[in-house]
Parts: structure tokens; C-alpha cells; sequence
């Protein structure tokens, strides 16, 4: 048997893509990849590259909002924020947060990479959001946590309303990033005290889950990506296995009324041992749902294979992706030399043959 084809023909770029510039990425990423791409996101250049970081000057300018003069905890360096003097709950409200205006803009530069051919035709454009507790609780007292967290929501499913006003649906792609939930859910980190009791834990985060992904109109793809952390490049916390990811995708799906197109889990470089891979075998997603195995590291395309030759013991069908974004603390050049690994270490599809496997399920 040829080599190749055993190789994964689907590659999934998390969100950010250290590139500078929203052009650059689609030009790059889409000429390289081709097929293998079933939808890109812009890159989150500029104030994105970090992620929520960007949420943080608005946040600092909401006038219901303030210094915490007691803070309950470091949020990351910056000052924590709590409601303002004399603000009740109900007071609070968010504007614009930005997510839709840097949507509608980078969609145009995917129009114009479309055309360019940089794009293949069928390649949807991705919009990646963090989830509002992930915002939120990063940033936000303890105390107001909640009161803030129903006001942010609220704008962020704007957000989303306005996204999908604003590009065609079968264009459109939204993925959330579910980070601060993983890392609850997990259970496992020590620098952070989860904000609800550990026996609401799985009721707190799949009520939220079911809000978000239930908001996706069903004609848009919907991605879930499960995050274990990207501070300084590394995880928060390493995943003992998939265990955790696997449960908390199944309660997701389980949730969710409206169908996942996709979930993404990370793998740490060192993990080719059966130990992390056996829980894939407990997976209950809908046979629709596209599964992508954080494999690819900067180790090279013969290492990504040996996880990827651990991971098939388990699951049969997945795509390849990093383990999160490729953009905090990572240079251009690292970042295409990633790009490449992808390449390497999966196949672009032949159009015929794909045509001929849609035919063959059509028929059973």
C-alpha cells in the first residue's frame, strides 16, 4: 500500500496564524493546503494575535465597570475588574465587542483570495469566538462574575446575529473556543478557583454550551474547539489523557439541538502511547461530525505520523490540526514552518474520489 494513503486528507487551522497580515494568511495557508482545508479563519492578526487580550481595553472602558479595589485574584497581570459604585446587576450592558466588525472586513479579503484562486471554492470562511465565560472570568471579580458575564453574553450573541446577517451562509463557519470550561472541567489546575461549586460543574457549562451552539443557525457550520490553554505558548495544564476532552464533547453534543460540524482536541508532543488515546474510543458525535487530533507540533512530519499511528488504534477518521492557535510567542517563520508540517504530513483529496465516496453513502 502507498504511504500516503494513509495519510489524513483534512488539516484544521485552529484560529490564530502568526502571519502578518489577514491576506498573507489566506494566501499562504490557502495555496499550500488546497483542499485539505475545509474552512479558514483570518489569522486574528493585530490585537487578536492574544487571543481575548484585545477584550480587555473594552472591558476597561464600559462605564458600569471599575477597578476592583479588593481583587480577588491576579487576572493575568491587569487590574480586575468589578461593577462600578451604585451599578446593579441589571444595569450592565456591552456595545459593539468587535468580533462582527473584524468579521465583516476579513470576509472581504477572503472574497478577493476566492477570486484570486488562492482559495479553493468550497472552502468556507471560519470565525472563531471565545466563549463569554472565558472573557469574563479572566478578567472580571469573583463578586460580579455573573452579573457581567448575562451582559457580555447578550452582546456577544449580537455578535453572532450580526455575522451571520452579514455573510452568506453557506460561506460561513463559527467555531467556539471552549478554554476556561476545559480547564474547569478538567479539574486539574490549582492557579485558578473555578467559579461555580464543583457540583454544578457540569450544569454551569452545558447550559452555556447549549446557549451558544443552539444560536448558530443550522445552515452554518458550527465548530467546537476544546482548549487546554496557549499562556506563553504552553498549556495551562497538560491533559492526563483524552479522557476529559471526550466526556466533555459528548455532553457538548449531547446538549446542543442544533448539529456540530466539527470538534478539535489537543495533543500534547510527548503522547503517542495508548494510555491517551484510548478514550477516543468512547466518542458518541454524530457520524457528521468531523473529529481533528491536535498532532501537529514543531517535531516534524515523522513525529506527527507516530501520533497519528497511535491515535488510528481508536478512531479511524480524523483530520490534523495544532493544539491551539499558532501565534503567541511564535515567529513568522516558525509559523510557516508549522504550515508546512501540515502539509507534509497529510494529503490533498482528489476531487474524483471524494465525489465517488458521497456517491457510494448516498446509495447504502
Amino acid at each position: 500500500m502507498d504511504e500516503t494513503s494513509t495519510m489524513p486528507e483534512r488539516v484544521h487551522l485552529v484560529g490564530s496564524i502568526g502571519l502578518d497580515s489577514v491576506d498573507e494568511v489566506f494566501r499562504t495557508a490557502g495555496r499550500l493546503l488546497g483542499r485539505r482545508l475545509r474552512r479558514i479563519p483570518d489569522g486574528e492578526p493585530g490585537g487578536r494575535r492574544l487571543w481575548i487580550s484585545w477584550q480587555y481595553p473594552l472591558l476597561r472602558a464600559n462605564p458600569f465597570l471599575m477597578d476592583d479595589p479588593a481583587p480577588t485574584r491576579d487576572a493575568v497581570g491587569c487590574p480586575t475588574l468589578c461593577l462600578g459604585d451604585g451599578v446593579r446587576p441589571d444595569d450592565v450592558r456591552f456595545g459593539e465587542l468587535g468580533y462582527a466588525r473584524e468579521a465583516r472586513a476579513s470576509y472581504q479579503d477572503f472574497l478577493a483570495a476566492r477570486r484570486r484562486g488562492d482559495i479553493p471554492r468550497k472552502v468556507r470562511f471560519q470565525v472563531c469566538l471565545p466563549t463569554p465565560l472565558a472573557v469574563i472570568s479572566t478578567w472580571c471579580s469573583d463578586k460580579d462574575m455573573f452579573a457581567i458575564e448575562r451582559a457580555y453574553e447578550k452582546a456577544m450573541l449580537r455578535e453572532v446575529e450580526t455575522i451571520c446577517a452579514a455573510i452568506p451562509h453557506r460561506d460561513l463557519c463559527i467555531q467556539w473556543d471552549v478554554c476556561n470550561e476545559m480547564i474547569i472541567w478538567d479539574g486539574r489546575w490549582t492557579l485558578w478557583k473555578p467559579p461555580f461549586p464543583e457540583a454544578d460543574i457540569e450544569r454551569e457549562i452545558l447550559s452555556r454550551m447549549k446557549r451558544l451552539g443552539d444560536a448558530i443557525p443550522a445552515d452554518v457550520e458550527l465548530g467546537i474547539h476544546l482548549c487546554y490553554g496557549d499562556w506563553k505558548a504552553t498549556h495551562f495544564v497538560q491533559p492526563q489523557d483524552a479522557g476529559k476532552m471526550v466526556s466533555l464533547a459528548n455532553g457538548i453534543a449531547h446538549s446542543i439541538s442544533r448539529p456540530i460540524t466539527y470538534v478539535h482536541m489537543p495533543v500534547p508532543i510527548d503522547r503517542t502511547d495508548d494510555a491517551f488515546f484510548a478514550p477516543l474510543a468512547d466518542l458518541k458525535l454524530s457520524p457528521e461530525t468531523e473529529l481533528y487530533l491536535g498532532v501537529v507540533h514543531a517535531d516534524g512530519a515523522e513525529n506527527v505520523a507516530r501520533r497519528v499511528a497511535a491515535a488510528r488504534k481508536y478512531v479511524s477518521d480524523f483530520g490534523i490540526a495544532t493544539e491551539c492557535g499558532m501565534a503567541r510567542c511564535r515567529t513568522p517563520e516558525f509559523v510557516m514552518s508549522l504550515l508546512a508540517i501540515h502539509a507534509e504530513s497529510s494529503r490533498e483529496p482528489k476531487p474524483a474520489a471524494r465525489k465517488r465516496a458521497v456517491g457510494a453513502r448516498a446509495s447504502q
